[in-house]
């Protein structure tokens, strides 16, 4: 398949965004900085920095209404033509409240897991959403796995406890191997609130056919409200690590997180990074299942899983085992299974091949799979 050159733009925007987010998040993290009582502490802020993703969605509603308005004053019709701006622009958002109020939730907890353990195998897990996509899928929208959608699951399962164990034998060294397992358990969690998050969009909000700018910026509204209301509690919600680090001992502490901002350019950078780094990632990964397939969606995510990896192991944010590499092998296979993607096509192949004379079947495409092959389980809106 030819791509144009909007897609492959698309493209590019996604591979980088989404491993430049990842890294920005965990970079984050890793800076010590002077909180408001004196002391330099690691920035440990994950309800911040989640705050801080859902204003760069924000941003994306700003630009939505900014391209209508100059398209409308030029009233040449571009404005139903413009894939920055077509589709159904007066749909409802109140659809995406629901699922803007999941991705606050698995936000928050993937934000904690990461402080707790690699920024690749926290790319690596969450290759889980499709197990649980999986699930709820057959419980809430009666749709049918095959035999190759639960060898899929099956392989990500058996990846995914591999990634776990070489977690334990990695990073458990250096900070605990009981705040590793519950850093990964965390992500996981995370996962299922990301699936019902699928779930939920698809039931209710994918035939809408919202522009995607749009839908981005609207749950980024949604997001970014209920988890500042949130912050309230959190403020005085007592906790210590692993969970919190900061200097009121609460799970969030606003105040000291500003202050360590205003204290270390790099962390400027960062959260900077961390704000317009999610609103590329998402508006270009909806386009990329608007515009191509849900399928190469999932090629594009493991890509920057491999980025991340190789980024980690070469600023030496973590040490290479083999077992993490068996482990994304397995979870990649798993995801190829799932999706109807490489491995099942290669194998249709070789029995061709095997069978020469027999009618062939009909050819498929390798990279454009079909979406509906990963139909409600490809996130949507994130």
């Amino acid at each position: 398949m030819a791509f144009t050159y909007y897609q492959k733009t698309l493209i590019f925007f996604i591979i980088f965004t989404g491993a430049f987010h990842t890294l920005s998040v965990k970079f984050a993290d890793r800076v010590d900085a002077i909180g408001e009582n004196g002391e330099v502490r690691k920035f440990n802020h994950p309800f911040v920095q989640a705050a801080f993703m859902f204003l760069g969605e924000t941003l994306c509603l700003l630009v939505f209404k900014m391209l209508c308005w100059y398209h409308n004053k030029k009233a040449d019709g571009s404005i139903e033509t413009n894939p920055l701006t077509k589709g159904n622009r007066d749909a409802s958002p109140l659809i995406l409240i629901i699922p803007a109020l999941c991705d606050v939730i698995a936000t928050s907890l993937r934000y904690i897991g990461l402080t707790m353990t690699y920024a690749s195998s926290f790319q690596m897990l969450r290759g889980a959403v499709i197990v649980f996509t999986g699930i709820l899928s057959v419980g809430f929208l009666d749709r049918r796995l095959g035999s190759r959608e639960w060898s899929g699951i099956g392989l990500v399962i058996i990846g995914l406890i591999i990634v776990g164990i070489t977690d334990v034998l990695t990073e458990g060294r250096s900070i605990g191997t009981n705040v590793t397992i519950t850093g990964d358990l965390l992500i996981l969690c995370a996962q299922v609130m990301t699936a019902v998050q699928m779930v939920v969009e698809e039931k209710f909000v994918g035939g809408n056919n919202v522009p995607a700018l749009q839908a981005v910026g609207w749950e980024g509204i949604f997001g970014l409200t209920a988890l500042l209301l949130a912050m309230v509690p959190l403020n005085y919600i007592k906790a210590g690590p692993p969970f919190a680090d900061n200097s009121r001992g609460t799970l969030e502490a606003t105040v000291d997180a500003f202050v360590q901002i205003g204290n270390s350019s790099q962390l400027l950078i960062a959260v900077i990074g961390i704000m317009l780094t999610i609103a590329f990632f998402n508006f270009s990964g909806l386009s990329v299942t608007k515009e191509i397939s849900a399928t190469t969606r999932m090629i594009l995510s493991s890509i920057c899983t491999i980025l991340i990896w190789g980024f980690s192991l070469a600023f030496q944010w973590q040490v290479f085992h083999y077992l993490q590499l068996v482990g994304f092998t397995v979870l990649v296979l798993g995801m190829c299974f799932y999706t109807n993607l490489f491995i099942p096509i290669l194998l249709r192949k070789f029995r061709r091949i095997l069978n020469r004379g027999q009618t062939p079947d009909e050819e498929e495409s390798i990279i454009n799979a079909r979406s509906d092959d990963l139909e409600g389980t490809d996130k949507p809106f994130h």
